[in-house]
Protein backbone atom coordinates (compact mmCIF):
# COMPACT_ATOMS: atom_id res chain seq x y z
CA UNK A 1 0.00 0.00 0.00
CA UNK A 2 1.27 3.50 -0.65
CA UNK A 3 0.43 6.56 1.66
CA UNK A 4 0.08 9.88 1.01
CA UNK A 5 0.51 13.09 2.79
CA UNK A 6 -3.01 14.91 3.48
CA UNK A 7 -2.56 18.15 2.84
CA UNK A 8 -1.60 20.64 5.86
CA UNK A 9 -2.89 17.99 8.20
CA UNK A 10 0.30 16.01 7.75
CA UNK A 11 -1.15 12.98 7.84
CA UNK A 12 -0.11 10.17 5.62
CA UNK A 13 -2.97 8.19 4.94
CA UNK A 14 -3.78 5.09 2.06
CA UNK A 15 -4.11 5.94 -0.89
CA UNK A 16 -7.04 3.72 -0.94
CA UNK A 17 -9.32 3.89 2.48
CA UNK A 18 -12.48 2.81 3.24
CA UNK A 19 -15.98 3.96 2.87
CA UNK A 20 -18.12 3.00 5.09
CA UNK A 21 -21.69 3.37 3.82
CA UNK A 22 -21.87 -0.07 2.56
CA UNK A 23 -21.56 -1.75 6.31
CA UNK A 24 -25.00 -0.20 6.72
CA UNK A 25 -26.35 -3.39 5.04
CA UNK A 26 -24.04 -5.95 6.98
CA UNK A 27 -24.07 -7.81 10.54
CA UNK A 28 -21.63 -7.65 12.99
CA UNK A 29 -19.14 -10.48 11.57
CA UNK A 30 -19.61 -9.37 8.17
CA UNK A 31 -18.13 -5.97 9.13
CA UNK A 32 -15.46 -7.39 10.96
CA UNK A 33 -14.63 -9.17 7.98
CA UNK A 34 -13.99 -6.31 5.62
CA UNK A 35 -12.36 -3.94 8.47
CA UNK A 36 -9.61 -6.51 8.87
CA UNK A 37 -8.96 -7.28 5.00
CA UNK A 38 -8.78 -3.57 4.95
CA UNK A 39 -6.68 -2.87 7.85
CA UNK A 40 -4.40 -6.45 6.44
CA UNK A 41 -3.71 -4.71 3.26
CA UNK A 42 -2.67 -1.63 4.27
CA UNK A 43 -5.84 0.63 4.53
CA UNK A 44 -5.84 3.16 7.35
CA UNK A 45 -8.27 5.61 6.81
CA UNK A 46 -12.25 5.40 7.35
CA UNK A 47 -15.13 7.67 6.60
CA UNK A 48 -18.02 7.01 8.78
CA UNK A 49 -20.63 9.71 7.88
CA UNK A 50 -23.29 7.27 8.97
CA UNK A 51 -25.52 7.81 12.12
CA UNK A 52 -27.45 5.00 12.13
CA UNK A 53 -26.59 3.22 15.27
CA UNK A 54 -26.00 -0.31 14.29
CA UNK A 55 -23.51 0.25 11.76
CA UNK A 56 -21.64 2.58 14.37
CA UNK A 57 -21.21 -0.01 16.63
CA UNK A 58 -19.96 -2.40 14.33
CA UNK A 59 -17.26 -0.37 13.35
CA UNK A 60 -16.50 0.19 17.01
CA UNK A 61 -16.74 -3.60 17.55
CA UNK A 62 -13.65 -3.99 14.45
CA UNK A 63 -11.02 -1.72 15.53
CA UNK A 64 -11.35 -2.04 19.12
CA UNK A 65 -8.16 -2.41 20.13
CA UNK A 66 -6.49 -1.08 16.98
CA UNK A 67 -7.91 2.26 17.04
CA UNK A 68 -4.56 3.87 16.82
CA UNK A 69 -4.05 2.14 13.32
CA UNK A 70 -7.09 4.24 12.09
CA UNK A 71 -7.36 7.71 10.83
CA UNK A 72 -11.05 8.68 11.08
CA UNK A 73 -12.98 10.59 9.09
CA UNK A 74 -16.25 11.44 11.90
CA UNK A 75 -19.01 13.59 10.59
CA UNK A 76 -20.80 16.80 12.85
CA UNK A 77 -24.46 17.36 11.38
CA UNK A 78 -24.90 13.63 10.74
CA UNK A 79 -28.06 12.61 12.85
CA UNK A 80 -30.19 10.15 13.50
CA UNK A 81 -33.94 10.82 14.15
CA UNK A 82 -36.65 8.63 14.25
CA UNK A 83 -35.09 5.83 12.97
CA UNK A 84 -33.87 7.38 10.26
CA UNK A 85 -30.62 9.80 8.83
CA UNK A 86 -31.31 13.68 9.31
CA UNK A 87 -28.85 16.29 8.14
CA UNK A 88 -28.83 19.23 10.26
CA UNK A 89 -27.11 22.13 11.83
CA UNK A 90 -29.42 22.56 15.33
CA UNK A 91 -26.47 22.26 17.58
CA UNK A 92 -28.20 20.16 20.36
CA UNK A 93 -28.81 17.41 18.22
CA UNK A 94 -25.55 17.63 16.38
CA UNK A 95 -23.51 17.79 19.72
CA UNK A 96 -25.67 14.41 20.87
CA UNK A 97 -24.63 12.14 17.60
CA UNK A 98 -21.04 13.59 18.04
CA UNK A 99 -20.78 12.21 21.12
CA UNK A 100 -23.11 8.87 20.15
CA UNK A 101 -20.18 8.49 17.78
CA UNK A 102 -17.52 8.85 19.74
CA UNK A 103 -19.10 6.66 22.84
CA UNK A 104 -19.70 3.59 19.65
CA UNK A 105 -16.16 3.82 18.03
CA UNK A 106 -15.12 3.50 21.60
CA UNK A 107 -12.72 6.27 20.82
CA UNK A 108 -11.73 9.75 22.48
CA UNK A 109 -11.12 11.24 19.79
CA UNK A 110 -11.87 12.02 15.62
CA UNK A 111 -9.11 12.74 13.43
CA UNK A 112 -10.68 14.38 11.19
CA UNK A 113 -14.14 16.17 11.77
CA UNK A 114 -15.98 16.34 9.00
CA UNK A 115 -18.49 19.75 9.07
CA UNK A 116 -21.23 17.31 7.23
CA UNK A 117 -22.54 17.90 3.53
CA UNK A 118 -22.32 21.43 2.45
CA UNK A 119 -23.80 21.92 -0.94
CA UNK A 120 -25.26 25.18 -1.19
CA UNK A 121 -23.57 28.61 -0.80
CA UNK A 122 -26.99 29.62 2.09
CA UNK A 123 -25.81 26.62 4.41
CA UNK A 124 -21.88 26.82 3.80
CA UNK A 125 -22.53 31.05 5.28
CA UNK A 126 -24.36 29.20 7.84
CA UNK A 127 -22.04 26.83 8.91
CA UNK A 128 -19.24 29.10 8.44
CA UNK A 129 -20.95 32.18 10.14
CA UNK A 130 -22.61 30.68 13.30
CA UNK A 131 -22.05 28.28 16.83
CA UNK A 132 -21.75 25.28 14.35
CA UNK A 133 -18.18 26.68 13.30
CA UNK A 134 -17.45 27.98 16.77
CA UNK A 135 -18.46 24.74 17.87
CA UNK A 136 -16.17 22.67 15.68
CA UNK A 137 -13.31 24.76 16.68
CA UNK A 138 -13.85 23.95 20.64
CA UNK A 139 -13.87 20.55 19.66
CA UNK A 140 -10.39 20.80 17.92
CA UNK A 141 -8.73 22.81 20.46
CA UNK A 142 -9.56 20.35 23.08
CA UNK A 143 -8.30 17.59 21.20
CA UNK A 144 -11.38 15.92 20.82
CA UNK A 145 -10.98 16.53 16.93
CA UNK A 146 -7.36 16.72 15.64
CA UNK A 147 -8.25 18.58 12.24
CA UNK A 148 -11.25 20.17 10.46
CA UNK A 149 -12.41 18.99 7.26
CA UNK A 150 -15.77 19.31 5.27
CA UNK A 151 -17.74 17.34 2.95
CA UNK A 152 -19.53 18.28 -0.01
CA UNK A 153 -20.14 17.30 -4.00
CA UNK A 154 -20.34 21.08 -4.79
CA UNK A 155 -17.05 22.45 -6.48
CA UNK A 156 -18.01 25.93 -5.79
CA UNK A 157 -18.79 25.39 -2.13
CA UNK A 158 -15.54 22.83 -2.06
CA UNK A 159 -13.89 26.06 -3.69
CA UNK A 160 -14.71 28.37 -0.99
CA UNK A 161 -13.84 26.00 1.73
CA UNK A 162 -9.97 25.37 0.38
CA UNK A 163 -9.17 28.84 0.40
CA UNK A 164 -11.23 29.84 4.28
CA UNK A 165 -8.06 29.28 5.94
CA UNK A 166 -10.16 27.26 8.49
CA UNK A 167 -11.08 23.64 6.71
CA UNK A 168 -7.66 22.31 6.44
CA UNK A 169 -9.04 19.07 4.38
CA UNK A 170 -12.35 18.20 1.73
CA UNK A 171 -14.03 14.80 1.45
CA UNK A 172 -15.35 15.67 -2.23
CA UNK A 173 -16.88 13.36 -5.17
CA UNK A 174 -14.49 12.94 -7.82
CA UNK A 175 -14.90 10.35 -10.72
CA UNK A 176 -14.14 11.19 -14.92
CA UNK A 177 -18.04 11.65 -15.20
CA UNK A 178 -18.60 14.20 -12.46
CA UNK A 179 -15.50 15.96 -13.45
CA UNK A 180 -17.78 16.63 -16.56
CA UNK A 181 -20.47 18.76 -15.04
CA UNK A 182 -20.98 22.02 -13.89
CA UNK A 183 -21.15 22.94 -10.22
CA UNK A 184 -24.62 21.99 -9.00
CA UNK A 185 -26.56 22.75 -5.68
CA UNK A 186 -28.34 19.52 -6.44
CA UNK A 187 -26.55 16.41 -6.24
CA UNK A 188 -29.13 14.50 -8.32
CA UNK A 189 -27.89 16.24 -11.31
CA UNK A 190 -24.66 14.13 -10.99
CA UNK A 191 -26.79 10.97 -11.74
CA UNK A 192 -29.11 11.94 -14.75
CA UNK A 193 -29.95 9.52 -17.34
CA UNK A 194 -28.10 11.12 -20.29
CA UNK A 195 -25.91 14.02 -19.89
CA UNK A 196 -25.51 16.87 -22.17
CA UNK A 197 -23.57 15.74 -25.50
CA UNK A 198 -21.95 19.16 -25.08
CA UNK A 199 -20.45 18.18 -22.31
CA UNK A 200 -16.46 17.12 -22.85
CA UNK A 201 -13.68 17.04 -20.48
CA UNK A 202 -13.03 18.41 -17.47
CA UNK A 203 -15.53 21.41 -16.26
CA UNK A 204 -13.29 24.11 -15.60
CA UNK A 205 -14.23 25.08 -12.28
CA UNK A 206 -13.50 21.43 -11.09
CA UNK A 207 -10.06 21.67 -12.36
CA UNK A 208 -9.33 25.01 -11.08
CA UNK A 209 -10.86 23.52 -7.46
CA UNK A 210 -7.37 21.10 -7.62
CA UNK A 211 -5.31 22.98 -8.57
CA UNK A 212 -6.28 25.56 -5.82
CA UNK A 213 -6.59 22.66 -3.07
CA UNK A 214 -2.78 21.99 -3.91
CA UNK A 215 -1.65 25.59 -3.79
CA UNK A 216 -3.35 25.75 -0.53
CA UNK A 217 -2.25 22.81 0.70
CA UNK A 218 -5.50 21.72 1.07
CA UNK A 219 -5.88 17.36 1.20
CA UNK A 220 -8.86 16.02 -0.69
CA UNK A 221 -10.03 12.30 0.20
CA UNK A 222 -12.66 11.39 -2.24
CA UNK A 223 -16.39 9.90 -2.17
CA UNK A 224 -18.45 9.01 -5.05
CA UNK A 225 -15.11 7.08 -7.15
CA UNK A 226 -17.35 4.67 -8.81
CA UNK A 227 -20.18 7.08 -9.38
CA UNK A 228 -22.02 4.32 -7.25
CA UNK A 229 -20.96 1.73 -9.52
CA UNK A 230 -22.27 3.48 -12.59
CA UNK A 231 -19.07 3.98 -14.31
CA UNK A 232 -18.80 -0.34 -14.38
CA UNK A 233 -21.59 -1.01 -16.49
CA UNK A 234 -21.67 0.40 -20.35
CA UNK A 235 -25.21 0.67 -20.59
CA UNK A 236 -25.53 2.92 -17.45
CA UNK A 237 -21.92 4.78 -18.14
CA UNK A 238 -22.54 8.31 -19.70
CA UNK A 239 -19.06 7.11 -22.02
CA UNK A 240 -20.77 4.34 -23.32
CA UNK A 241 -18.19 2.02 -21.71
CA UNK A 242 -17.22 0.50 -18.70
CA UNK A 243 -14.34 1.25 -16.71
CA UNK A 244 -12.97 -0.93 -14.62
CA UNK A 245 -12.27 -0.26 -10.99
CA UNK A 246 -8.23 0.04 -10.82
CA UNK A 247 -9.21 3.14 -13.83
CA UNK A 248 -11.49 4.50 -11.65
CA UNK A 249 -9.31 4.70 -8.69
CA UNK A 250 -6.14 6.10 -11.28
CA UNK A 251 -8.22 8.90 -12.54
CA UNK A 252 -9.19 9.89 -9.13
CA UNK A 253 -5.79 9.74 -7.69
CA UNK A 254 -4.25 11.61 -10.97
CA UNK A 255 -5.96 14.67 -9.48
CA UNK A 256 -3.88 17.40 -7.80
CA UNK A 257 -4.55 17.49 -4.16
CA UNK A 258 -5.79 13.83 -4.09
CA UNK A 259 -4.66 11.87 -1.16
CA UNK A 260 -7.12 9.03 -0.79
CA UNK A 261 -10.28 7.43 -2.45
CA UNK A 262 -12.99 6.21 0.30
CA UNK A 263 -14.12 3.22 -1.94
CA UNK A 264 -17.40 1.66 -0.41
CA UNK A 265 -16.74 -1.98 0.33
CA UNK A 266 -19.64 -4.56 0.18
CA UNK A 267 -17.92 -7.58 0.04
CA UNK A 268 -14.10 -8.87 1.07
CA UNK A 269 -13.75 -9.46 -2.57
CA UNK A 270 -14.96 -5.57 -3.27
CA UNK A 271 -11.83 -4.85 -1.19
CA UNK A 272 -9.18 -7.37 -3.33
CA UNK A 273 -10.71 -5.92 -6.03
CA UNK A 274 -9.63 -2.06 -5.15
CA UNK A 275 -6.33 -3.14 -3.52
CA UNK A 276 -5.36 -5.05 -6.90
CA UNK A 277 -4.93 -1.01 -7.73
CA UNK A 278 -1.34 -1.15 -5.49
CA UNK A 279 0.43 -3.64 -7.95
CA UNK A 280 -1.64 -3.07 -11.38
CA UNK A 281 0.67 -2.73 -14.47
CA UNK A 282 -0.12 0.45 -16.71
CA UNK A 283 -2.22 -1.17 -19.09
CA UNK A 284 -4.98 -2.01 -16.51
CA UNK A 285 -4.31 1.39 -14.78
CA UNK A 286 -5.25 3.11 -18.54
CA UNK A 287 -8.20 5.31 -17.84
CA UNK A 288 -6.89 7.48 -20.54
CA UNK A 289 -7.16 5.01 -23.90
CA UNK A 290 -10.78 4.00 -22.99
CA UNK A 291 -12.08 7.65 -22.84
CA UNK A 292 -10.49 9.12 -25.83
CA UNK A 293 -11.76 6.52 -27.51
CA UNK A 294 -15.44 6.35 -26.28
CA UNK A 295 -18.37 6.99 -28.16
CA UNK A 296 -19.46 10.30 -26.03
CA UNK A 297 -17.67 12.99 -24.26
CA UNK A 298 -13.60 12.36 -25.00
CA UNK A 299 -11.57 14.76 -22.98
CA UNK A 300 -9.63 16.03 -26.35
CA UNK A 301 -6.85 18.79 -26.07
CA UNK A 302 -6.98 18.13 -22.07
CA UNK A 303 -4.38 16.49 -20.19
CA UNK A 304 -5.63 14.45 -17.70
CA UNK A 305 -1.96 13.89 -16.16
CA UNK A 306 -2.40 10.11 -16.94
CA UNK A 307 1.40 9.82 -17.53
CA UNK A 308 0.39 7.98 -21.16
CA UNK A 309 3.21 10.12 -22.07
CA UNK A 310 6.05 8.60 -21.00
CA UNK A 311 8.46 7.53 -22.05
CA UNK A 312 10.10 10.83 -22.19
CA UNK A 313 14.20 10.16 -24.36
CA UNK A 314 15.11 13.01 -22.24
CA UNK A 315 13.98 12.06 -18.64
CA UNK A 316 11.24 14.50 -18.15
CA UNK A 317 7.92 13.72 -15.73
CA UNK A 318 5.67 15.24 -18.47
CA UNK A 319 2.67 14.62 -16.45
CA UNK A 320 4.10 16.65 -13.51
CA UNK A 321 5.59 19.33 -15.64
CA UNK A 322 1.72 19.87 -17.30
CA UNK A 323 0.46 19.63 -13.42
CA UNK A 324 3.07 22.25 -12.54
CA UNK A 325 1.94 24.48 -15.30
CA UNK A 326 -1.42 24.64 -14.74
CA UNK A 327 -1.48 25.82 -11.32
CA UNK A 328 1.42 28.37 -12.41
CA UNK A 329 -1.26 29.65 -15.14
CA UNK A 330 -4.09 29.84 -12.87
CA UNK A 331 -2.39 33.03 -10.84
CA UNK A 332 -1.07 36.26 -11.93
CA UNK A 333 2.51 35.51 -10.19
CA UNK A 334 4.14 31.49 -10.02
CA UNK A 335 3.43 31.15 -6.09
CA UNK A 336 7.11 29.95 -4.17
CA UNK A 337 5.89 26.74 -4.01
CA UNK A 338 5.04 25.93 -6.95
CA UNK A 339 8.10 27.36 -8.51
CA UNK A 340 10.51 25.46 -5.83
CA UNK A 341 8.31 21.91 -6.66
CA UNK A 342 9.29 22.88 -10.09
CA UNK A 343 13.17 23.08 -9.01
CA UNK A 344 13.19 20.20 -7.35
CA UNK A 345 12.46 17.64 -10.48
CA UNK A 346 15.43 15.67 -12.23
CA UNK A 347 14.36 17.16 -15.43
CA UNK A 348 12.81 20.36 -16.72
CA UNK A 349 10.66 21.41 -19.24
CA UNK A 350 13.75 23.16 -20.85
CA UNK A 351 15.63 19.66 -21.33
CA UNK A 352 12.40 19.21 -23.72
CA UNK A 353 14.32 18.04 -27.04
CA UNK A 354 10.80 17.99 -29.12
CA UNK A 355 10.61 15.11 -30.69
CA UNK A 356 6.74 14.81 -30.13
CA UNK A 357 6.74 11.30 -28.74
CA UNK A 358 4.77 11.64 -26.00
CA UNK A 359 2.24 13.23 -28.32
CA UNK A 360 1.91 10.03 -30.40
CA UNK A 361 0.90 8.60 -26.81
CA UNK A 362 -1.19 10.90 -25.56
CA UNK A 363 -4.95 9.72 -26.27
CA UNK A 364 -6.02 13.41 -25.84
CA UNK A 365 -4.48 14.91 -28.58
CA UNK A 366 -2.70 17.48 -26.18
CA UNK A 367 0.38 19.67 -27.54
CA UNK A 368 2.57 18.42 -25.26
CA UNK A 369 5.61 20.09 -26.81
CA UNK A 370 3.94 23.53 -26.77
CA UNK A 371 3.11 23.12 -23.13
CA UNK A 372 6.78 22.01 -22.66
CA UNK A 373 7.99 25.27 -24.11
CA UNK A 374 5.53 27.60 -22.19
CA UNK A 375 6.48 25.86 -19.23
CA UNK A 376 9.82 26.57 -19.99
CA UNK A 377 8.96 30.33 -20.75
CA UNK A 378 7.26 30.23 -17.49
CA UNK A 379 9.62 28.79 -15.17
CA UNK A 380 12.88 29.47 -16.98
Amino acid sequence: MNYRRLGKTELMVSEIGLGGEWLERHNTQECQAIIDLCEEKGINILDCWMSEPNVRSNIGAAIRGKRERWIIQGHLGSTWQNGQYVRTRELPLVKEAFQDLLDRLDTDYIDLGMIHYVDTKEDYEQVMKGEFLQYVQELKQKGIIRHIGMSTHNPSIARMAAQSGVVEMILFSINPAFDMMPASEDMEQYFVEEYDAQLAGIDRERAELYQICESNDVGITVMKGFAGGRLFDAARSPFGVALTPVQCIHYVLTRPAVASIMAGFDTPQQVEAAVAYETANEEEKDYASILANAPKHAYMGQCTYCGHCKPCPSGIDIAMVNKLYDLATMQEEVPDSVRNHYQILEKHASDCVGCGGCETRCPFQVSIVERMEQARMIFG
